[in-house]
């Protein structure tokens, strides 16, 4: 691990996430208001998920999907519980802006390989497990190579490459890569789902 990696990265991470808050904190402000309208004066959820070398931290989210269940009371499906103002935050990428909070405090960076679910963390393969060597990231390479759009085995692939070759120029290149892909609105979700299919090991062959 590089002196970067080591040091400034997470120095320019917190420097920057604060000023990016404080630039949008009215934007901050006007969606929690508009989520807080829409699911029932609740804008945010915290979800435990696993972070550098897999300790497990509370993200910060937007809550863009309502709770709405069907007659057995189970959670619809996430096309039918996402909300038009949570559609517009996914397109958008303002759902990412909670997550600077957790960037201030230390538990992700600007970038790095996205937090996932931490019931994910015993189906990674030796490789995949990886991409915990890192803090987790708002946006990172496998997010500017496809996002949601892509396989999981690519993603997976494209999280471990960035831990290797972690540097200030690549993470310069993720930045302007992730604002080009903002306004594009490109590869918020997988074909056929209105997000990303669960991950179930790499080994599973759906039926």
């Amino acid at each position: 691990m590089n002196l970067y990696s080591r040091f400034f990265k997470r120095l320019i991470d917190f420097v920057l996430s604060l000023g990016a808050f404080i630039v949008l904190l009215p934007v901050f402000l006007i969606v929690t208001l508009l989520l807080a309208i829409a699911n029932d004066g609740k804008p945010f959820f915290l979800q435990p998920r696993p972070g550098k070398h897999g300790r497990i931290f509370r993200v910060i989210k937007y809550k863009t999907m309502n709770d709405k269940r069907d007659a057995q009371g189970n959670l619809l499906p996430d096309a039918d519980r996402l909300t038009p103002i949570g559609s517009f935050v996914r397109k958008t990428s303002l759902d990412e802006i909670p997550q600077l909070l957790n960037v201030i405090k230390g538990e992700m960076s600007l970038i790095g390989p996205r937090p996932l679910l931490v019931e994910y963390l015993p189906l990674y393969n030796e490789v995949q497990r990886r991409r915990h060597e890192l803090r987790p990231g708002i946006t990172g390479w496998a997010q500017v190579n496809g996002r949601n759009a892509i396989s999981w085995e690519e993603k997976f692939r494209y999280d471990v490459w960035y831990v290797d070759n972690v540097s200030f120029w690549l993470d310069v290149k993720i930045i302007f890569k992730t604002i080009e892909k903002v306004f594009k609105s490109e590869g918020i979700s997988a074909e056929g789902v209105a997000t990303m299919e669960r991950f179930r090991g790499s080994n599973y062959v759906n039926d």
